[in-house]
């Protein structure tokens, strides 16, 4: 039987820490009132007869109380439980002395959680481990419910990113990068004028990312359109200046030669300093921002031209890498790259359809874009096409004062994530049972989030400057109160999920990819949606249905669940929970089919949702080429994976 500590910790069950507690209360009462070996030995047994393959240390002691009294030993309880609660006030005085010391000596084995991507080791990622552990400490002894704190441990649902739960700042952001340049911002109390050339636009757009990664957890979002303005400055302000240097001296031609080499250099060396800068700043956090371009050509974009120049040299580059250390080529993890694709460029004999053959060459060799559909995306978001924020977290449809659409300047507030797999273990297949538990741990799901959005409330304007104040976000004065950027749709709050196929096998026998299996997925993700519908309606809040949850969270309910329930074929005999809805990637299933599937649960979980495709799969150039033409007429967002 194995014991989840209050911290989290998972150790084996240990029968004499049950005796020393007992014996220690003995201490305290009448030879009269205490309890003799036998009943110790009967207490114990009693517990280990539970036959319980996982229990929380606070189950065994509200055991030992309970049984204590059955037995008469009314006085002795009394002291039982004046021990516990002095052992808690104890652990409330510190209880992250092993974790932080471990994690400093490079003892403790840590998982990188949620939004991280650090190395453990590094001091500056110390530091913000050290942070995150404190936080966590709190946010489960003081902060959170206890139900909440005990439904989380015990794997009902995840509390995404708790280490970061005790400051007021929120997940992910697309920034309203346009207005930040067109009229400029402030960082670090600095004023920074809009810019009046490529190169240095490139240079503000890389110094607001990584102030606005410092000062949330999650990914941001930046729209690539809003540079191509600027290049065409760059251009203006070179050809004046050869104009008033060399009209009528050199050939109108040579001229002309000389500008566009200007141009390009301009455009290499902005591109350079955008991907260089992303690569080796450093957030407070101890990584580089965890950013997305955004690589969308609007047919009605005056600057149209100027993107396509932006958007391939960004492609060229990532293709060509950056060295390391040893000065090899490698491939960065960020910026990640959002491509778009529509009908000018969905290899129909568009006009820059070239611009999808690169991005394809790209992402075959680096993983990189990931690829949108303009297409799927009108169909399912009122018509409207905009960047994730991050890789696979969406917005909802949301208008302004004068009926526009706005998505840039928007975020997410947090996410929650339910354990499907376990409903159903727990329901025992009774599917009856496990509607109703479903309904059940989605009402717990709901507390959490509302936990999430009661802690931002009130949050003022200086908490974080670049994201209120200067423009990330908003325009807010100092000391004003973010409230109504919570409230009526603006931000999303978002409910994942896990495990839409093991929920299927456990109760039904079949894959969720089989007619019956899908039927039964179906219904599951209809009430989720249904779930946050009602919360929208009932609150005001823009609740989402997040279909991308991530590996840790589907590592994490699938060790819980193995340590509970034990070992059950093709459900918890596997290290990780199948992610949302996705197919089982041990399925044999052809890719159109496998895409054409995941593609009618993306239009239900729109708060996100992303289909995965091997790179190695596709295994020539027409392949990918056929495989973008179906992208675009049938999936909303794609990636290449290893």
């Amino acid at each position: 039987m194995k014991v989840i500590k209050r911290d989290g910790r998972v150790v084996d069950f240990d029968r004499e820490k049950i005796s020393v507690a007992i014996e220690k209360a003995n201490k305290e009462v009448t030879a009269k009132e205490r309890a003799n070996k036998q009943d110790i030995k009967d207490i114990i047994k009693y517990i280990e007869e539970l036959d319980k393959k996982r229990i929380l240390v606070e189950d065994i002691q509200d055991v030992i109380e309970e049984q204590l009294m059955d037995k008469k030993k009314f006085k002795l309880a009394k002291k039982y439980m004046i021990y516990r609660y002095n052992r808690a006030l104890v652990r409330k005085k510190n209880t992250t002395d092993e974790s932080i010391l471990g994690l400093i000596k490079n003892h403790t084995s840590l998982g990188i959680e949620d939004n991280k991507n650090q190395d453990a080791v590094l001091a500056s990622a110390q530091r913000d481990y050290i942070a995150g552990e404190v936080s966590k400490d709190l946010t489960k002894r003081i902060l959170l419910p206890e139900k909440i704190v005990k439904a989380h441990e015990e794997g009902i649902l995840y509390f995404h990113d708790m280490e970061y739960f005790l400051q007021p700042i929120f997940n992910s952001c697309l920034i309203n990068i346009g207005d930040m340049l067109d009229n400029g911002t402030v960082i670090n109390g600095k004023l920074i004028d809009s810019p009046k050339s490529f190169r240095v636009a490139c240079t503000i757009v890389t110094q607001i990312i990584a102030t606005v990664a410092s000062t949330q957890y999650g990914g941001q979002a930046v729209d690539i359109s809003n540079l191509g303005k600027y290049l065409r400055k760059s251009y203006e302000k070179f050809k004046k200046e050869l104009e008033d240097n060399f009209l009528g001296k050199i050939p109108t031609d040579v001229l002309e030669e000389i500008l566009n080499q200007k141009v390009k250099e301009e455009l290499s060396s902005g591109v350079q300093t955008i991907q260089y800068q992303i690569n080796t700043l450093m957030t407070t956090n101890g990584h580089c921002p965890l950013v997305s371009l955004f690589l969308y050509l609007k047919n009605d974009d005056p600057y149209i031209k100027e993107n396509a120049m932006i958007i391939e040299e960004i492609l060229k580059q990532r293709y060509d890498g950056l060295r390391d250390e040893n000065g090899e080529y490698i491939n960065p993890e960020f910026p990640k790259l959002i491509y778009v694709l529509d009908e000018n460029n969905s290899l129909k004999g568009g006009e820059y359809d070239y611009l999808t053959k690169l991005a394809l060459k790209c992402a075959k060799k680096t993983l990189v874009p990931s690829f949108i559909s303009a297409k799927k995306m009108r169909e399912n978001y009122s018509g409207n096409v905009f960047s994730p924020m991050g890789c696979s977290n969406f917005l909802s449809p949301w208008k302004d004062e004068n009926g526009e659409y706005k998505f840039e300047g928007r975020f997410n507030q947090g996410i929650v994530s339910i354990n499907l797999p376990q409903i159903a273990i727990t329901s025992e297949g009774d599917e009856n049972r496990f509607f109703e538990l479903l309904e059940e741990r989605l009402e717990l799901c709901y507390e959490a989030l509302m936990c999430r959005h009661y802690a931002l409330l009130g949050t003022v304007s200086d908490t974080s400057p670049i994201h209120w104040k200067h423009g990330a976000i908003a325009h807010l004065k100092t000391g004003e109160k973010i409230d109504k950027y919570l409230k009526d749709g603006y931000s999303t709050i978002s409910l994942g999920y896990v495990g839409i196929y093991e929920a299927t096998k456990y109760m039904k026998g079949v894959s969720n990819t089989d007619p019956e299996g899908k039927e039964f997925a179906l219904k599951i993700v209809k009430t989720l949606k249904e779930a946050v519908e009602r919360w929208k309606k009932t609150t005001g809040i823009g609740f989402c249905l997040y279909g991308g949850t991530n590996e840790i969270v589907c590592k994490s309910f699938a060790k819980i669940d193995k340590e509970k329930f034990g070992t059950i074929q093709d459900i918890t005999d596997k290290e990780s929970y199948t992610s949302s809805y996705h197919v089982n990637k041990n399925e044999d299933i052809e890719l159109q089919k496998k895409l054409l599937f995941e593609g009618e649960f993306q239009k239900l979980s729109l708060g996100g949702g992303v289909s995965q495709v091997s790179a190695s799969s596709i295994k020539n150039d027409d392949e990918a080429e056929d495989l973008v033409r179906f992208i675009y007429n049938n999936v909303q967002c794609l990636e290449y994976i290893g």
